[in-house]
């Protein structure tokens, strides 16, 4: 065999081999991921008696800390992790709302049009869409931005090894 063609060969073969999978970050609270983030993510952290939020990327991750823009950050150090979440309060919260606000249209529209009245307030129709708007935008509105980093919620590095580990799907486009 000609070292050409075995050099062709080889690069062909090599191809095929899978990349290795990145590190991730997760935040755990117990067994359950919170915060999932990936190098290159942008990571806004406070650390332990400092006053400052700092805000940075990450750039590469270690079994026991984080490497950012210019420094490197045990997890031990880090006091709290700022981030935007969503809970199932929020989610209820804005059902209640779009449920009050609904409930209310719906009954005008029925008075309106389809009864041929002049628009009244039903008191039923109107104590429950007002106590639905109520409870429900409190609960839509109000979210956690921030997370202290204590005994049951914690850092942790995670390799394609670990169950915690999920692919990067950001970035991969539908053939759909």
């Amino acid at each position: 065999m000609k070292p050409a063609s075995f050099f062709l060969i080889m690069i062909a073969l090599s191809a095929v081999v899978p990349a290795t999978a990145q590190k991730q970050l997760v935040l755990l609270k117990n067994e359950k991921v919170v915060l999932r983030l990936y190098p290159g993510d942008e990571f806004v952290f406070k650390l332990k008696n400092e006053r400052t939020v700092k805000t940075s990327y990450i750039n590469n991750l270690f079994e026991n800390g984080v490497k950012i823009h210019r420094d490197t950050i045990p997890y031990y150090r880090i006091e709290r992790i700022y981030f935007k979440r969503s809970t199932f309060a929020n989610r209820i919260g804005s059902a209640m709302v779009v449920l009050g606000t609904g409930l209310f249209l719906i009954d005008q529209l029925n008075v309106t049009v389809i009864q041929g009245e002049e628009p009244s307030l039903d008191n039923w129709v109107s104590t429950v869409s007002l106590s639905a708007l109520g409870v429900g935008l409190p609960m839509m509105l109000i979210k956690k931005k921030s997370q202290r980093i204590n005994y049951k919620y914690r850092l942790l590095t995670v390799g394609e090894d670990s169950p915690f580990y999920r692919p990067d799907t950001r970035n991969l486009m539908s053939p759909y």
